[in-house]
C-alpha cells in the first residue's frame, strides 16, 4: 500500500477509488494481489496500521459472497492466511472480520482447485489449515482435516526427492517454501507436532536447492517463470528458517547435479554457471515453463553476466509468448523454432525432453553435458547437445546439432545489464566489459558469424531493462557445431 487506497502492484500503481475492486481494464493478476491483503504483514507494516484495518472494513462491506475475482479460490486462499497472521500477530479482529474469515473458509472448501492442482491447490490446504486451527468447533476441525489431508497427499508429489518443488520455478519454490515454513510455525503454536515435524522434514533440501538456484547476488536465476520481489527474498526466507530452528549450510564449491529436477550449479573460483537440463515441470502442469532447454546462467565475481530474460508480465500477449520463448534464453535455436511449444500464455504443447545427462571433473575443470528432443519434429529430426566445461579463467561452450539437411543455427548468449559489449568484425572477438570495471572478458566462437543485438532483461514484474547479447548465426548442414568460449581476467 502506497496509500489508504492506493497500491503498486507488479511495478504499476493503481488506485481503489478509481478502478474499484475489479476492473476488467487491470489485469487479472494486479486485481488479484487488491484482494490478498499482503500489506498485513509486510515490511514495516505496523508504520501503517490504519490503512489496512480500514481496508478490511471497506472489503467486507463492498464484496458479499461470490462477488468477483477476489472471491476466486486462489485470491480467497491467500487472503485467509493473511488475515489469521494478522490476528496471531497480536492484531484484534472484530465480529464482522471474524465472520467473513469464516464464511471465506467454508465458501473455499466447496471451491477447491481439483481442476489446477499444483501451487493452487496447495495454497488452498494452507489456507484450510490456517483456519480450522484458528477457529474451534466441528466446522473448523473438518477444514483442518481437509487441509491436513491435502497436504499429505501432496506433499510427495509437489516436492521431489531433491528438494524442488515440481513445477521447476525457482520463483515458485520460494513461495512454497514459505508456505512450509509457515504451516511449521502455526502447527507449533497450535501444539500439532505431528504436522509440523512431517512438513519440516522436507525444509533443509528446500532451503539447499533455493540457495544451490540462486546467484551470489542473493536472487533467483531465472528459468522457468522467475522473477524477484513476489516471493520474499533469500535474506528473509533464511532468518525465517532460521527462527524456525533449521541450520543453513552454504552452497559448496563444486559441481551439483540435482537429479530429478534436472539443474546443475557449478562452481569454481570467481564462476558460478546455472545450468537447465530439465524437463518441462508435471506434464498435467507446464503453465509456468518455458521452452529454455539447455539454457543457462552465469555470474563472475559475484555478479551476474550472462542471464535468461525473466519475466515482467502474465496473460496471453505478444509479450509474454516471447519470453517464454527458447530465443529469450541463453541457449540455441533451431530454425527459428521454440525447442517446446509454449503457447497462450500458460499452455505447452510438444516438450523438449533432456538424455544424455553426464557431469565430471577433468584437468582442473567441471564438465557437464546433456541433450534434447525437441526439435526432432523438424526435417532432417534435429538434435541439440551442449556441453558446458568451466575451468580457472574460461567457461567454454560446445553445441552440436546432429541430424541432416540444412538449418539455420542460432544461438543466444543474453548479457546482464551491467554489460557492455563490442565486436571486431576482422577477428569475430567480442569484447565485454563490466562488473563495475573490474572485469575484462572476451568472447569468441566458431562455426557461425558473430554480432552484438539488442536484448531485454526482465527481472521483475512490470520492469523492462535494455541490454545486449551476443549473437551466433549460421545456415549451414547438419550435423554441425559451433564451439564457443568466455575468457576473463578480474581486476
Amino acid at each position: 500500500m502506497t496509500g489508504p487506497a492506493t497500491f503498486r502492484f507488479l511495478g504499476e500503481n493503481g488506485s481503489l477509488d478509481e478502478y474499484g475492486w475489479d476492473d476488467p481494464d487491470r489485469a487479472k493478476l494486479w486485481r488479484y494481489n487488491l484482494h490478498y491483503f499482503d500489506d498485513l504483514n509486510a515490511k514495516e507494516a505496523r508504520a501503517r496500521r490504519d490503512w489496512p484495518r480500514a481496508l478490511i472494513d471497506r472489503w467486507v462491506a463492498a464484496l458479499p459472497p461470490t462477488a468477483g475475482s477476489g472471491w476466486e479460490p486462489y485470491p480467497t486462499s491467500l487472503r485467509i492466511v493473511n488475515w489469521v497472521k494478522f490476528a496471531l500477530a497480536g492484531n484484534e479482529l472484530s465480529d464482522a472480520w471474524c465472520d467473513s474469515l469464516s464464511v471465506q473458509a467454508r465458501w473455499l472448501r466447496k471451491r477447491l482447485e481439483w481442476h489446477l492442482l499444483g501451487n493452487h491447490l496447495f495454497a488452498n490446504a494452507k489456507a484450510l489449515v490456517f483456519a480450522g486451527l484458528f477457529f474451534d468447533g466441528r466446522e473448523a476441525d473438518e477444514w483442518l482435516t481437509t487441509g491436513i489431508g491435502i497436504l499429505r497427499d501432496e506433499l510427495p508429489e509437489q516436492i521431489l526427492s531433491d528438494g524442488a518443488q515440481f513445477e521447476l520455478s525457482p520463483m515458485y519454490h520460494a513461495l512454497a517454501l514459505e508456505d512450509f515454513l509457515d504451516l511449521v510455525n502455526i502447527a507449533r503454536f497450535f501444539g500439532r507436532y505431528d504436522l509440523a515435524r512431517e512438513l519440516a522434514s522436507r525444509i533443509p533440501a528446500m532451503v539447499e536447492w533455493l540457495l544451490k538456484m540462486c546467484h551470489p547476488d542473493g536472487d533467483l536465476a531465472f528459468f522457468n517463470d522467475a522473477a524477484t520481489k513476489i516471493a520474499p527474498d533469500n535474506a528473509e526466507l533464511l532468518r525465517y528458517t532460521e527462527d524456525l530452528g533449521f541450520v543453513i549450510e552454504p552452497p559448496a564449491d563444486g559441481i551439483t547435479h540435482y537429479e530429478q529436477s534436472g539443474y546443475v550449479r557449478i562452481v569454481l573460483g570467481p564462476a558460478v554457471v546455472i545450468a537447465d537440463l530439465a524437463r518441462i515441470g508435471p506434464d498435467y502442469l507446464p503453465g509456468h515453463a518455458h521452452a529454455d532447454s539447455l539454457s543457462f546462467e552465469l555470474s563472475l565475481d559475484g555478479e551476474r553476466f550472462v542471464v535468461n530474460s525473466g519475466i515482467s508480465e502474465y496473460g496471453t500477449g505478444a509479450e509474454r509468448q516471447r519470453q517464454r520463448g527458447t530465443a529469450a534464453h541463453s541457449t540455441l535455436v533451431v530454425d527459428s523454432e521454440n525447442s517446446s511449444e509454449v503457447w497462450s500464455g500458460f499452455r505447452v504443447g510438444r516438450r523438449a525432453k533432456p538424455f544424455d545427462v553426464k557431469l565430471w571433473e577433468e584437468a582442473n575443470s567441471f564438465i557437464a553435458k546433456g541433450a534434447h528432443d525437441g526439435y526432432k519434429h523438424l526435417p532432417g529430426r534435429p538434435v541439440h547437445r551442449r556441453e558446458w566445461r568451466l575451468s580457472k579463467d574460461r567457461l567454454s561452450i560446445t553445441d552440436t546439432v546432429e541430424g541432416l539437411g540444412d538449418h539455420q543455427l542460432e544461438v543466444y548468449f543474453h548479457l546482464a545489464p551491467s554489460i557492455d559489449a563490442v565486436v571486431d568484425k576482422k577477428t569475430g572477438v567480442v569484447k565485454l566489459e563490466g562488473i563495475d570495471g573490474r572485469s575484462e572478458a572476451r568472447f569468441s566462437s566458431k562455426g557461425g558469424v558473430v554480432e552484438i543485438i539488442g536484448s531485454s532483461w526482465h527481472p521483475e514484474f512490470g520492469v523492462s531493462i535494455a541490454t545486449k547479447a551476443i549473437y551466433v548465426c549460421t545456415q549451414t548442414s547438419l550435423p554441425h557445431t559451433l564451439q564457443s568460449e568466455l575468457v576473463w581476467e578480474l581486476r
